[in-house]
């Protein structure tokens, strides 16, 4: 059994979940190789020094060109601001270092294109963070969908609402700054990315932009609220998506119905270990979506829980990821998604942002 030096940059939400991961991972999925938490980056010296204590980092630091230089380091984990991502992945790539990137990949498409190219270039592991798809129920529905279970695909309706900032007196925030802290940054990758993984490449789409609250406390709003738009995907089939930041009542809504020739599948992540599947066949009496509750049977399920039913959590995606990852770097081959997936949804992203300047309908490939 080999081991392999990972350095998390950033020790936050996701930092935190990475180090969770990387912590857990062995044991859950009895990994070939196995991670030891080498070196955490911080913005401040007193930071890394916290995060190192609590998470079990052999060591910290406030500078990430040290913890890429690292001689212990041999695997990169991005988990700070995306303006952050492209001077970390660009140095890391050039060092010989893996690298994991959370979504979106870069600011830009340019700053995507520079990453992929870096990493190709490199020869190592490259991976993107997009970890809702990776929920049993998901895996099971993306498979279900390839398999052909529903027939051909003719409609996908995705959306990921939220409500944090559903309250118009909620004080403007860092969140509130920055087109990369919009919805169309933070919400809208992830869903980007299920239509991407369940139907296929958007060819064309149609998209509305807005700020509802352009103003909080007096501070002006720089970035979106909430979007939608019409999608043609490669395949023909038709797709709408809806993005926001103040959907009220809602705190996961990562959702999704597909449509299909011969049946559809629906899924909500705020119920994330079940799916609902409907077949054409069979009696008319007894036509009808039907819940399945995941278990054991399904992607990805067993390692955590022997009990059908019991249920796979947030943290648990993560774990996922951190084993593809591993398994990746281990067999030395790539990893979904990668690079070219970030890319491939920063993209669509500003395609979507150009289709409401303009008010037409676009090409995604133009981006």
């Amino acid at each position: 059994m080999s081991t392999l030096g990972i350095g998390i940059v950033g020790g936050g939400y996701m930092g935190k979940a990475h180090a969770v991961a990387m912590s857990a991972v062995g044991a859950v999925f009895d990994t070939a190789l196995r991670p030891r938490l080498e070196v955490v980056c911080a913005q401040s010296a007193a930071s890394a020094e916290r995060y190192r204590a609590a998470y079990g980092f052999a060591r910290g630091t406030a500078e990430w060109r040290d913890l890429v230089a690292d001689p212990g380091v041999g695997a990169v984990v991005i988990a700070s601001p995306q303006s952050t991502h492209r001077d970390i992945a660009e140095a890391a790539f050039a060092a010989g270092k893996h690298v994991f990137c959370e979504k979106p990949l870069g600011e830009t498409p340019e700053d995507s294109r520079a990453m992929l190219a870096a990493a190709q270039a490199s020869g190592c592991v490259h991976m993107v963070g997009f970890n809702y798809i990776r929920t049993p129920a998901s895996q099971f529905a993306r498979s279900l969908v390839a398999e052909g279970r529903i027939g051909a695909v003719t409609w996908f309706r995705g959306e990921h609402t939220e409500d944090f900032l559903a309250d118009p007196a909620t004080p403007a925030n860092w969140r509130t700054e920055h087109p990369a802290n919009g919805t169309m940054g933070d919400l809208a990758p992830h869903m980007i990315n299920a239509a991407h993984a369940l139907i296929g490449p958007i060819a064309r789409l149609n998209a509305v932009v807005e700020t509802v609250h352009a103003e909080r406390d007096g501070v002006a709003v720089t970035n979106d609220d909430q979007a939608q738009m019409m999608v043609r995907f490669q395949n023909g089939a038709q797709g709408h998506m809806f993005f926001s930041r103040i959907a009220m009542g809602r705190k996961m809504g990562y959702a999704y119905e597909i449509h299909g020739t011969k049946g559809a599948i629906r899924f909500d992540q705020e119920d994330q270990n079940a799916i609902w599947l409907y077949t054409s066949d069979g009696p008319e009496a007894e036509l009808g979506f039907r819940k399945i509750l995941t278990g054991p049977a399904h992607p990805n399920y067993e390692p955590f829980c022997q009990g059908p039913g019991h249920g796979t959590g947030y943290q648990d995606q993560i774990i996922i990821e951190a084993r593809d990852f591993l398994q990746a770097i281990h067999d030395g081959k790539p990893a979904w998604p990668t690079f070219e997936e970030g890319l491939n949804v920063n993209r669509v992203v500003a395609a979507a942002h150009a289709s409401n300047t303009n008010g037409r309908w676009v090409d995604v490939v133009n981006f």
